[in-house]
């Protein structure tokens, strides 16, 4: 076993990679950005070397920093994680130039299977089915549109190199083609570097399976059964489970030994996942899509059901040990359920989120386990990947690991940074759901029903968030505070009258509100108890926090806010829909636009958003260029609308 071993990574999978380190006795020696120089897997590593700025190019890809870093610590080996470089052939091939044993596949099977075109071919030729589609590399995006075609729409385009859903669109209407082909390729140059697009047979209502393999270097190979990844947004999985509901013992074998087929062809070792496409009606025709040539998010499901440590094995076969064990020994015991806790807000359609967690608590024990990279103080930005933690439960069955998982994240607190936690909470709720009939579109199919309300503001919220501000105006103990500058609603000779606090949350008017119920406030927490039902909240400045779910409740001073509307933005204004940067600006000053004309594009945390024009108009303002960094709510442009005529006009 290794000495010394650098996580070339950072968040969640950096913490979750040393813990693993911990437990063998090696040295774990973490990097950070300037952005991360307080974050937590830097305090849990042995060792931690700044390796950059702020921005991934310059730090966490920057091979030749992460390989001086591994120098300087005397570090013998590099554990990538996933993301950032875990799939990039170059990285393994210069860990092995520099002496580093690089705890992954070898570089050539990465290379092969991060080439989707290349790697269906490689798989087809061993006998594995794969999804129809377009062949050979470099097509341009005439051939790309001409291979859609052929196909039969709707189809899906892919990048070859990457996956986690980056640059993947869904196209149902040939006349579409070519905007969702040119945006596909600036998400896959964006988040990959290279622009190269497939084009595949979309599969309606499908269910996406994937076999986790095993390999060491000595030429044993075994799967560790599948995981249903079906339950995902945008092509990013949000809830995965171990094992599958879909699948019969004998389904399960024959995917099983298709996988391990995979891993064979492209002379695979270490820890990987085959994933395969479903025709939810007809399980036994499964279709190869990609193989990730790493850990997966979504490993620990695997872990709990089978009782292995992934990362281990991952590193105990990249030091040469044999597996000690063969297919007939892997046996899948109990149920899992993993959800992806997102820095985003379902209110405000999923887009990016930050802030500073100002309150944290992640739930631990009795079958469930958080894997995370968050701390009280953790600031969170647009620079890296949106993905807070995981929430894992673990049951005898599905039913007690769906129970205990909407349990653990009513528990899930991270207040000040909005997530979809509450979001997830309901999703598992979801009658569908429960009765395991999943398919990859149910999540945008009820996105609506599932959304219904949670961009309002419950009265019992109100209800604690004017609590708070009472308390903070209370007089201090031993002090003298005006009695008249406390809201108490006390009069001169008759019944105290009705207090109201002018109160705002972020998005909504603001509203006069009367509390009805009665409160009690302590640090962290306020309840109140309105209709005869207690609501007790966790609360950290001017947030307020239940079931997953959070509020950003403030002051609001109807007077202060009559002499500072004017600056507000208009309904003539663009702006950004989260904090990121603006990649794509089609217009200039002066330019005539249609109503709903694509004017601009900002990306954040490697999501694309499109800035359309609120109607028909002039490009009267234009702020910012490719490149300019923007804050949630920045005005962008302002469309002057064209000036009304009457119908007719007199003429002399």
């Amino acid at each position: 076993m290794f000495e010394t071993v650098l996580v070339a990574n950072r968040g969640e999978i950096a913490v979750r990679v040393i813990r693993t380190l911990r437990a063998l006795g090696v040295r774990s020696v973490a990097v950070f950005s300037d952005a991360d120089a307080d974050a937590r897997h830097v305090r849990e590593a042995d060792t931690a070397v700044r390796i950059g700025p702020a921005p991934a190019a310059e730090s966490y890809l920057s091979v030749e920093r992460l390989l001086e870093a591994a120098a300087r610590t005397g570090a013998q080996a590099v554990h990538p994680g996933y993301g950032f470089l875990a799939e990039n052939a170059s990285f393994a091939r210069a860990c092995a130039d520099a002496g580093l044993v690089f705890i992954g596949p070898p570089a050539d099977a990465i290379a092969l299977m991060g080439d989707k075109i290349r790697a269906k071919e490689t798989v087809k030729a061993a006998g594995v089915p794969v999804v129809p589609g377009s062949s050979g590399s470099g097509l341009t995006d005439a051939q790309l549109a001409e291979a859609a075609r052929e196909i039969g729409m709707p189809v899906l385009l892919k990048p070859s190199a990457g996956g986690g859903g980056k640059g993947m669109r869904l196209v149902r209407d040939t006349s579409a083609l070519g905007e969702e082909i040119a945006a596909a390729r600036r998400e896959a140059r964006a988040s990959f570097g290279d622009d190269t697009l497939l084009v595949e047979r979309w599969v309606d209502r499908p269910r996406h399976i994937e076999i986790q393999v095993l390999a060491d270097g000595h030429g044993n190979v075994v799967h560790l059964g599948e995981r249903e990844c079906s339950l995902q947004r945008r092509h990013q999985k949000i809830i995965e489970e171990a094992p599958s509901v879909l699948l019969d013992a004998g389904t399960r074998a024959a995917m099983g030994e298709a996988a391990v087929q995979a891993a064979r062809s492209c002379g695979y070792e270490g820890a990987g996942t085959v994933e395969f496409i479903v025709p939810g009606s007809d399980p036994s025709s499964y279709y190869f899509m990609e193989m990730n040539t790493r850990l997966q998010v979504e490993h620990p499901v695997t872990e709990l059901v089978t009782g292995l440590d992934l990362v281990e094995w991952q590193l105990r076969v990249a030091a040469g040990e044999r597996l000690p064990y063969g297919q007939e020994d892997i046996t899948l015991t109990g149920h899992a359920v993993e959800a992806r806790i997102c820095a985003e807000d379902p209110a405000r359609g999923f887009l990016p989120s930050g802030g500073t967690v100002l309150a944290l608590h992640e739930p631990q024990g009795d079958g469930v386990r958080t894997d995370s990279g968050l701390s009280e103080g953790t600031e969170v930005g647009s620079l890296y990947d949106p993905m807070l933690s995981k929430v894992i439960a673990y049951g005898p069955d599905r039913a007690s690991a769906l129970r205990k998982l909407r349990a653990a994240l009513a528990e899930t607190v991270t207040l000040g940074v909005p997530t979809n936690a509450g979001f997830l909470r309901r999703l598992l709720a979801h009658p569908a759901v429960v009765a395991g009939d999943l398919d990859t579109g149910l999540v945008e199919r009820e996105a609506e029903e599932l959304l219904s309300g949670s961009g309002d503001v419950p009265e019992e919220v109100y209800d604690a968030a004017a609590a708070v501000r009472l308390s903070s105006l209370a007089p201090a103990e031993g002090g003298w505070t005006d009695p008249f500058s406390v809201p108490s609603g006390w009069r001169l000779g008759g019944e105290p009258a009705p207090v109201v606090f002018h109160l705002r949350a972020p998005g909504l008017e603001p509203v006069a509100h009367r509390p009805r119920g009665t409160s009690t406030v302590t640090p962290g927490r306020v309840s109140v108890t309105l209709d005869g039902v207690r609501h007790t909240f966790h609360r950290a400045g001017d947030w307020l926090g239940r079931e997953g779910d959070a509020w950003h409740v403030r002051d609001h001073d109807p007077v202060a806010a009559s002499l500072t509307g004017a600056a507000h933005a208009g309904v003539d204004s663009l702006t950004a829909p989260m904090p990121g940067t603006v990649t794509v600006v089609k217009v200039a000053v002066g330019d005539e636009v249609t109503a709903g004309q694509s004017l601009l594009v900002v990306e954040a945390m490697k999501m694309e958003h499109v800035i359309s024009a609120p109607h028909a108009g002039t490009v009267s303002e234009l702020d910012v260029t490719p490149g300019t960094t923007v804050a949630m709510d920045q005005v962008l442009a302002v469309i002057t609308p064209y000036e009304e005529t009457t119908p007719y006009e007199e003429t002399t």
